[in-house]
C-alpha cells in the first residue's frame, strides 16, 4: 500500500545517513563531493537487463512498484554512489493525458495519438494523478528500501521536452513538427506548454509527498530551440513549474534541479529561475559556469559520457580534471555525467569514476 499523498510520512522512513548530496545541492559543504550518474539504473547493468527480461517490457518494468524498486537499488549495489533516482521514464505524464506510450525493444518511446492540432490541444488537460498511482507507489517502496542510505530524487520531463515528444508522436532528429506548431501556432504551443506546466509541477509535488527528497526537471530538447525561442517556450514553462514546486516537506528542504541539454548559452538564465541547482552538459566549462552564475546555484556534472569508453588511468585523470575545472573549494558541485550514461559502459569503469569522484574530492 502506498503513502497517500498529503500524509506525513517522515515517522515512516529511516534516518538519513549520508546526506551529502543534499548538502551540495543547498551549498552546504561536505566531507566529498556527492556523485550519481544520470540513467545509473539501466541497460549497461546485466543485473538490469535480466530484471527488464522478468518484467517482459520497459513500461512494465516502470508500472511494477517490486521491479521499479529493484533496479533502482541495482547501480546502489555495485557502486558507492550518494544519491538514488527513481526509475521511470519522462513521458509518464503525457501518457495518462491518454496519448497511449509503447515502447518497442530496440526503439524509442512512441505516442499512438499526438497532439498536431488544435482539436486535439483542446483535448489535453492535467491528468488525474491517479493515473499515475504506480509511479508514487515506487517512490515509497524506493524510498522504504534505502532505508536511509542516500536520498531519493524524484523527476520529470520538462514542459517543452514533453511537448517535443506530444507533438512528433516519437524522438526526432530535426523536430520538423514541434517547430512547424511552435512558429506557425504559437498560441496553440502555449497552451499545451500551460498545461504541461501544471501537470509537471502537481506530478513532482505528488512525488515529494510520497517521498522523493529531491527533484529533477529534465530539459532534454531545451538546447534544439533558437535564441529567444528558448526563453519564451521553454524557460518560462520550467519557471512556470519551480513556481509551483514545494521547497520543503515533513520539515526537510527539497531541493530542485534543472538540467538543460545543450542550455550553456543561457547558462545565467536558467539560475535566475529559483532553482536550486543546475546541470549542465559536457560543453560547458565548470569553472566559467561557476563564475557566470556567481555562486547563485549549485552546479551538477559534467563528464563527458564517453570518457567511461576510456582506459581506468584515463576516467581518473579526467575526474581529476572536472573537480579542478570546478575550483578548490568544492562547495555546491554535484559530481555527474554531461547526459545518461551510455548502454555499451563496461560497469567496471563506472566504478572507476565513483571511486576516483571520493578519493580525489576528499583529499583537502
Amino acid at each position: 500500500m502506498g503513502a497517500m499523498p498529503g500524509r506525513d510520512n517522515s515517522a515512516m522512513y529511516a534516518p538519513l545517513q549520508n546526506d551529502s548530496f543534499l548538502r551540495a545541492c543547498l551549498r552546504q559543504p561536505t566531507g566529498h563531493t556527492p556523485v550519481w550518474l544520470m540513467r545509473q539504473a539501466g541497460r549497461y547493468l546485466p543485473e538490469y537487463r535480466a530484471t527488464r527480461a522478468k518484467a517482459g517490457s520497459f513500461m512494465g518494468l516502470a508500472t511494477n512498484t517490486d521491479y521499479a524498486t529493484e533496479v533502482t537499488l541495482q547501480p546502489l549495489e555495485r557502486y558507492a554512489l550518494d544519491a538514488a533516482i527513481l526509475f521511470s521514464d519522462i513521458l509518464t505524464v503525457p501518457d495518462a493525458m491518454g496519448l497511449g506510450l509503447s515502447f518497442a525493444l530496440g526503439e524509442g518511446p512512441k505516442f499512438a495519438s499526438p497532439v498536431r492540432d488544435e482539436a486535439a490541444v483542446a483535448r489535453l488537460a492535467v491528468p488525474d494523478m491517479d493515473k499515475l498511482r504506480y509511479v508514487f507507489d515506487a517512490v515509497t517502496s524506493i524510498r522504504r528500501a534505502l532505508d536511509g542510505r542516500v536520498p531519493l530524487i524524484g523527476f520529470s520531463g520538462s514542459p517543452w521536452t514533453l511537448a517535443c515528444y506530444m507533438v512528433e508522436g516519437a524522438g526526432s532528429d530535426d523536430y520538423r513538427l514541434v517547430k512547424t506548431m511552435l512558429y506557425g501556432r504559437p498560441d496553440l504551443m502555449h497552451r499545451m506548454l500551460a498545461i504541461n506546466a501544471d501537470a509537471v509541477a502537481l506530478y513532482l509535488n505528488t512525488q515529494i509527498e510520497a517521498g522523493a527528497q529531491a527533484v529533477m526537471v529534465f530539459d532534454s530538447w531545451g538546447g534544439v530551440l533558437a535564441d529567444g525561442a528558448f526563453q519564451e517556450f521553454s524557460l518560462a514553462y520550467t519557471q512556470r513549474v519551480l513556481g509551483q514546486l514545494k521547497k520543503a516537506h515533513d520539515g526537510q528542504r527539497i531541493p530542485h534541479i534543472v538540467f538543460t541539454k545543450g542550455g550553456g548559452l543561457w547558462l545565467e538564465q536558467i539560475a535566475g529561475t529559483g532553482t536550486d541547482v543546475v546541470g549542465l552538459d559536457w560543453t560547458v566549462n565548470l569553472g566559467a559556469a561557476r563564475q557566470r552564475t556567481g555562486g547563485r546555484v549549485a552546479l551538477q556534472g559534467n563528464l563527458d559520457t564517453n570518457v567511461l569508453f576510456a582506459p581506468p588511468a584515463r576516467i581518473e585523470a579526467e575526474v581529476e580534471r572536472t573537480l579542478r575545472s570546478y575550483g578548490e573549494d568544492r562547495t555546491g558541485h554535484i559530481f555527474n555525467l554531461g547526459h545518461g550514461i551510455s548502454q555499451h559502459t563496461p560497469p567496471e569503469h563506472v566504478s572507476v569514476l565513483v571511486d576516483a569522484v571520493h578519493a580525489l574530492s576528499s583529499r583537502r
